[in-house]
């Protein structure tokens, strides 16, 4: 089994013994290399997380919290240990902040729910961005519906930045809730959350930042951020699908109500009525995803053990060198040129359209991601239908970028 030693060097990465680390980057796509550039929509999984979820189900697989026989607490002790390596990695105050949902969706979707029933009331407002994900437009929208709240949004510029004067005037006293996302998954942005909580805060408003595309890229400490709610994807940070985290502020989460009812949430129920057990189980109704949340802790081992520092050089000198690359091809445009961006390259092709462009590449090895990226309302601030999107990991290399680039000229010359 190869395995990666911590390093605290920046100057020391070794990417070629990285990308041993991941099976399927050895592949062969239409007979070439994969090249792998679609790490926004799901990153690859080390050798050292799949053999985790092998070993769940053929040495501890038992349902948790719930049996005193040995291989329910074997599973119960991982599940558990898990939860406290991501509290670590977030440096939360509690493991009882920790809470498994499925993802950044699911992880939305319960404040949403919760957040909505136990805290908000008709003509209250939220605020979110011009750039959200669908997954933090649409569950406010059905909170809207039902609570006749409204939602306030904050413009962005040309470059993809929002306007930080406009999001202060937004707010006024019906403001109960901003819901952001902390990097763009379709222009990369890295938006200024820290100013963003310090305004919020100063009116005593909380703060949900949508986290999907900012763990595997930057280095996220809850407490120093201040945030009340942060939601991220395991998948997207070379762990499994199905599985993710919503880190909540340990008073607010207690202050809300459950978000769905079942099993390992109840304290005591009887037909006339139900306790609700304590933080974090409270919203961890029925039967968990055991595997891929143990799995998932195997995931932050493995990153940790390379360091954020390290990966963050990486992709970031990455970026760069796409950057200048593509920009240097006339018939190509970028879309988001924030001074402040992380491992997201989208870019449109003059009289090309971006699902094209996708299927192109793919008979060149090349995975890249086409489409509005769930983020239909920054295509039509843009006025384009779509994007092409390659998007970075700690496993690309420059030649990669260069297969990527030559494929670009090679479908700009087929399509003249």
């Amino acid at each position: 089994m190869n395995k990666v030693i911590a390093n605290n060097d920046v100057n020391v990465f070794d990417v070629e013994k990285i990308r041993l680390d991941f099976p399927i980057l050895s592949i062969k796509v239409h007979g070439k290399p994969l090249c792998y550039l679609d790490n926004a929509a799901t990153t690859q999984k080390p050798k050292v997380v799949i053999d985790k979820l092998v070993e769940y189900y053929t040495s501890m697989n038992a349902n948790i919290h719930r049996g005193v026989h040995y291989l329910s607490e074997l599973s119960t002790k991982a599940f558990e240990d898990s939860r406290i390596k991501i509290k670590n990695f977030l440096n939360a105050s509690s493991e009882r902040e920790i809470i498994f949902t499925k993802g950044t969706t699911d992880s939305i979707n319960l404040v949403a729910s919760s957040f909505g029933r136990g805290k908000l009331k008709d003509g209250d407002e939220i605020i979110i961005t011009g750039m959200e994900h669908h997954s933090n437009i649409v569950p406010w929208q059905l909170v809207a519906k039902e609570k006749k709240i409204k939602i306030r949004v904050v413009p962005i510029t040309d470059t993809g930045e929002i306007v930080l004067e406009e999001f202060e005037k937004l707010i006024n006293e019906k403001t109960k809730l901003v819901s952001v996302v902390y990097v763009s998954n379709s222009l990369g942005t890295v938006n200024p959350v820290e100013d963003i909580i310090k305004i919020a805060h100063k009116h005593n408003i909380p703060v949900l930042l949508d986290g999907a595309q900012a763990v595997q890229h930057l280095n996220v400490d809850v407490q120093k951020l201040d945030c009340d709610f942060l939601a991220l994807s395991g998948h997207k940070i070379y762990g499994p699908t199905g599985i993710g985290i919503l880190y909540g502020k340990e008073k607010l989460l207690n202050e809300l109500p459950p978000y769905q009812g079942g099993g390992d949430m109840i304290s005591k129920v009887t037909f006339e009525e139900t306790t609700f057990n304590s933080l974090p189980y409270k919203f961890e109704a029925g039967t968990s995803n055991i595997a891929d949340a143990i799995a998932l802790g195997t995931a932050i081992d493995y990153f940790s053990a390379i360091g954020i520092d390290a990966i963050a050089k990486h992709e970031g000198e990455l970026l760069d060198y796409a950057t200048e690359k593509l920009s240097g091809l006339k018939e190509v445009r970028i879309i988001g040129n924030a001074k402040r961006k992380s491992s997201v390259l989208s870019f449109v092709i003059e009289n090309i359209h971006p699902h094209d462009v996708g299927t192109f590449l793919d008979f060149e090895g090349v995975a890249i991601r086409t489409g509005h990226h769930c983020t239909q309302p920054v295509m039509d601030r843009y006025n384009i239908p779509a994007t092409s999107r390659a998007s970075f990991a700690m496993y690309n290399t420059k030649e990669e970028v260069d297969i990527l680039v030559g494929g670009v000229k090679k479908i700009i010359e087929v399509f003249k």
